[in-house]
């Protein structure tokens, strides 16, 4: 893809987005192999912060940016660091330091569809697929559609689809212009937040490209073959963790594919194939880019939603009196990271239990997320709401009760995160309100003091829910 050829100059420019890796990055590749010095160069335009992340990603972009600038550093260049509109940015550096041809990753998102090719417009660039498996474009129905359920989606990528490259080899060396543009200093783009809540954050997590790679390779090799079983057990460390590196690009999904597959079994097929989740939301946000704004049926557009302020309040808090839900939206605040099943259970909580609208769920996922993707929270939020591609069922109505049950049996997620019930037998643990008021006491639990009472009944809350969805969808 290529627009009006500039006058011939001297050097290239990378500009990178989501994609902050020296390993298997195509666009970095063909830069290099242009045979001049390469700029590279991350912008950040913080009027416009919902095209690049949410809060709590910010404080990932800024630890990975850091350890990207030093292995950029180690292999001879710099990365160059400018904050504000990067078309003003760009055009500067084109001017001012003989750029020919920008190379960059393509994005998928519509807005930044939208700016890109306003910024590309009449400048010579090579946009590569360094974040996806496979074209979404490329994968069609018989009938030439675009797929709206996943399994046959996943089943043309495998069956059709040519296979995902082999990794592109990190590089020994970046070459550079003799003279770089300016760059500001990493605390300068102001990712970080001015109040220190990010503790937790920085005690679990390590961002970069080395430690997504070695996450990975320990996954396949002690934890891969388990998956199917684990994956859904909030209390152990079951999956793999990969998806805040995949949102920021530190690991491309090519190089998971390729190894993962000496190791290929049921387990690990089934990991591959959540991976194949990720590609279906971007072929669905492509295909239809109003989703960015918009159910894919619009016939929710008219749903009447509650939005009662103050039970969302609750919800975000993790004070719902559900605890397996309280869990959840705590485990969320403090790491960033919330285990998927349970995101599945505190997203149908929201919508179904609350009546709040799915909106505003993605939302606070996508401010709060490490890994807040904007097409795969979008697809999850859909698909749980039950208004998107392969959307559960609107009367599929998680009961908390009984998924604490059975994803938690040993209450080990809910003690952790949830300490104020952490004395109640498991038998009791996922609905302390059963139990007496002695009874409770006697675990150290006063409800709506030491811990609030059910914020709804479970079987109202049900009834209403299926009442408000039949009368926008009826069950057939």
């Amino acid at each position: 893809m290529s627009g009006r050829k500039l006058v011939t100059m001297s050097s290239v420019l990378v500009w990178f987005h989501n994609d902050l890796r020296l390993g298997d990055n195509p666009a970095l590749v063909k830069a290099i192999e242009s045979g001049k010095p390469v700029i590279p160069l991350f912008t950040w335009d913080e009027t416009d912060v919902d095209l690049h992340t949410g809060g709590a990603a910010m404080w990932w972009l800024h630890q990975s940016l850091n350890r990207f600038s030093e292995r950029i550093e180690e292999l001879g260049n710099k990365l160059i660091l400018r904050k504000g509109d990067p078309k003003e940015i760009i055009d500067e550096i084109i001017d001012k330091h003989n750029v020919s041809t920008i190379y960059l990753n393509r994005r998928f998102e519509p807005q930044i569809i939208e700016r890109d090719e306003k910024i590309l417009n009449n400048i010579d660039y090579v946009m590569t697929n360094g974040n996806l498996l496979f074209e979404p474009e490329n994968i069609r129905t018989l009938q030439d559609k675009q797929y709206t359920v996943f399994t046959p989606f996943w089943k043309n990528c495998n069956a059709t689809q040519d296979e995902p490259h082999e990794p592109y080899a990190t590089p020994t060396k970046i070459p550079a212009p003799e003279k770089l543009p300016d760059s500001l200093d990493l605390d300068d783009l102001g990712l970080m937040p001015e109040i220190n809540w990010y503790t937790e954050m920085e005690k679990e997590w390590t961002p970069g490209e080395e430690e997504a790679i070695k996450m990975l390779r320990t996954f396949l090799k002690t934890e891969g073959s388990k998956y199917g079983r684990q994956r859904n057990i909030p209390g152990i460390r079951g999956t793999s963790r990969l998806s805040p590196y995949l949102r920021f690009g530190e690991i491309s999904p090519q190089t998971i594919w390729h190894e993962s597959k000496p190791y290929s079994d049921k387990g690990v097929d089934h990991f591959v194939r959540e991976v194949g989740w990720r590609e279906f939301s971007y072929h669905l946000m492509v295909n239809f880019p109003f989703l960015a704004d918009k159910p894919l049926r619009s016939d929710f557009e008219k749903f009447p939603w509650n939005n009662n302020e103050e039970h969302f309040e609750r919800w975000c808090k993790g004070m719902t009196g559900y605890p397996i839900v309280d869990a959840g939206m705590r485990e969320l605040w403090a790491t960033g990271w919330m285990h998927n099943r349970v995101r599945m259970i505190v997203a149908s909580f929201l919508v179904k239990h609350l009546l709040i609208d799915w909106k505003k769920g993605e939302r606070w996922f996508f401010d709060t997320l490490v890994d807040g993707d904007f097409c795969s929270n979008n697809a999850g939020w859909q698909w749980t709401a039950g208004c998107g591609a392969d959307a559960a069922p609107y009367y599929r109505i998680f009961n908390p009760i009984l998924q604490g049950k059975k994803f938690d049996t040993g209450g080990r997620y809910v003690r952790k995160w949830v300490p104020e019930v952490a004395d109640i037998p498991n038998a009791n643990l996922h609905a302390p309100w059963e139990l007496s008021e002695g009874e409770l006491q006697s675990y150290g639990v006063t409800l709506g003091k030491t811990y609030p009472e059910p914020i709804v009944n479970h079987e109202f809350a049900r009834k209403r829910a299926l009442e408000t969805f039949d009368t926008i969808a009826p069950k057939k």
